[in-house]
């Protein structure tokens, strides 16, 4: 697994594969306000912050802004000079992965069950497409789920076939959804979690304490996912002479 080296924003050139462009990186866009923030920053001190950098602090401060805990990372990241479209498929979970697998590519990457746990947490935000639901509705519903609430997932996904180019999905959490905090984890004790992974949290013996742990403490949930955002952070980077500092955050340096 690659570290945390920007590789995802280069776009595809010369043949070269985005990694933008797999099937993985499904549903990610807005990569506009890394390269608005990147020209911000060259106007100011050229050739001196990673487009790395920008992602680790950006997401540090989307946390805080989304009610979650401040998490102190550390910078000089540098940014990769290649693509890595080829690694994705095998090295970041999927979202019908067991939880067995799920727990060993973190783990691969220094992070313990109770880490992951929590940084599973970050589905307490967001939203989910219908191509990555229609798996626990049809053809039959997935018995997992809450019929109440499997009822109104297939009303946001009436179809076993969605369009992957329509604007058809689910939030995460329709109690608190742009509020990072424990709701997620009262959700999946409730037969409530959006993904099947979500699901296999509340019911595997080696996750399920932490669960109810974190369903009754927000605050210990926010300190075990700012651990696991360091970690995540610091795992593998691209220090020193390795990688380069882009001026484009979409394309290696030319020289």
């Amino acid at each position: 697994m690659q570290s945390c080296d920007a590789s995802l924003l280069l776009e595809t050139v010369n043949g070269i594969k985005s990694e933008k462009d797999t099937t993985r990186s499904f549903g990610m866009r807005n990569f506009k306000y890394v390269a608005t923030i990147k020209r911000a920053l060259e106007s100011h001190c050229p050739s001196t912050v990673s487009c790395a950098d920008i992602v680790a602090l950006s997401a540090r401060d989307g946390i805080v802004m989304l009610g979650g805990p401040r998490v102190e990372l550390k910078t000089g990241r540098r940014d990769s000079k290649q693509s890595y479209a080829s690694d994705v498929e095998s090295s970041i979970p999927n979202h019908n992965d067991s939880i067995s697998a799920v727990l060993s590519r973190f783990g691969s990457m220094g992070l313990d069950t109770e880490s992951t746990v929590a940084l599973l947490g970050a589905h307490s935000v967001g939203r989910v497409h219908c191509v990555n639901l229609v798996g626990r509705l049809y053809p039959t519903v997935d018995p997992t789920l809450d019929p109440e609430y499997a009822g109104y997932l297939k009303a946001r996904c009436p179809t076993p076939d969605p369009d992957p180019k329509s604007v058809l999905y689910s939030r995460n959490d329709r109690e608190t959804p742009m509020i990072l905090d424990n709701m997620y984890y009262k959700n999946v004790l409730e037969h409530k979690g959006l993904l099947s992974v979500d699901q296999q949290l509340a019911s595997d013996p080696r996750t399920a304490p932490f669960v109810e742990r974190m369903a009754g403490d927000n605050g210990y949930f926010h300190q075990q996912f700012a651990r696991a955002v360091v970690v995540l952070s610091e795992n593998n980077p691209l220090t020193g002479p390795e990688g380069e500092v882009r001026k484009d955050c979409r394309y290696v340096n030319s020289n």
